[in-house]
């Protein structure tokens, strides 16, 4: 990402724009640079978009848990000072999102996740750790998506490398049972918070099924379907990704 990352006390972040705060949460392999569309496109449309790195690989082993990132998140809202968020996250980054608005609802406006993990066992991949196979990787790699050119040797090069981080690694794997223990769907009939599900068609790691179970159970939920989808429908399809988004804001007065 072309990007200026700004370094603010112990919140490294990008912000583009002014208006409603939109706050973007990245999955467990994805970079910042997975959401450039959605970045992009809003600043121009009257919000803030803010992109915080999430901590994933910083935290000690026992403090590696979705509630902890859930309240770095609240941290870092409060430490800019905003109010009145709009929470977006795709996987892992959608999971923190579900959790921090249940932490806080009265700091989140409105939420809005894709492919996101948190009611869906194997959401963190499984047959994860093959460590030195790159073919092995490659091919995980483009399983997230329809079209497995969207896995850019950059890419894969990247969740080689944290494969074979041993640390790293062992921080995944910490991750992946976090999520798993803190399975939503008791929390999720409960929260009021309107939320915009958008979802791939042929997302094979939280599969259709996943999204059809957080409509059923989020009580205010609009869910929409991007065709010829895996599981990062704004990186594999950001233009019908950000009209979906926009129609779906403006609808709700957001």
């Amino acid at each position: 990402m072309e990007e200026h990352l700004i370094e603010d006390g112990k919140y490294r972040y990008i912000e583009k724009g002014e208006g409603t705060p939109m706050i973007i949460l990245h999955g467990l392999m994805g970079g910042l640079s997975n959401f450039q569309g959605v970045s992009e496109y809003f600043p121009s449309k009257g919000y803030k978009v803010l992109i915080p790195e999430l901590p994933i690989y910083d935290m000690p082993i026992l403090k590696t848990t979705v509630k902890n990132f859930a309240n770095f998140l609240e941290g870092f809202i409060e430490h800019k000072g905003l109010k009145d968020v709009i929470l977006l996250g795709n996987s892992l980054g959608g999971h923190i999102g579900l959790l921090h608005t249940k932490m806080f609802p009265e700091m989140v406006k409105a939420l809005v996740i894709t492919g996101s993990s948190g009611l869906y066992e194997s959401a963190m991949g499984d047959g994860y750790p093959k460590r030195g196979d790159y073919e092995f990787i490659k091919k995980k790699a483009e399983d997230v998506f329809y079209d497995p050119k969207v896995a850019t040797k950059e890419i894969v090069d990247e969740v080689f490398a944290t494969v074979n981080d041993r640390m790293k690694l062992v921080k995944t794997l910490a991750i992946a049972k976090s999520a798993i223990r803190h399975n939503m769907s008791k929390d999720l009939p409960h929260m009021n918070t309107p939320t915009c599900i958008i979802w791939g068609e042929n997302d094979t790691v939280t599969p259709p099924n996943v999204a059809k179970e957080f409509h059923e159970l989020l009580p205010d939920s609009d869910l929409y379907w991007i065709e010829k989808c895996g599981h990062a429908p704004m990186m594999e399809h950001p233009n019908d990704f950000n009209h979906i988004l926009e129609a779906w804001l403006k609808k709700r007065n957001f």
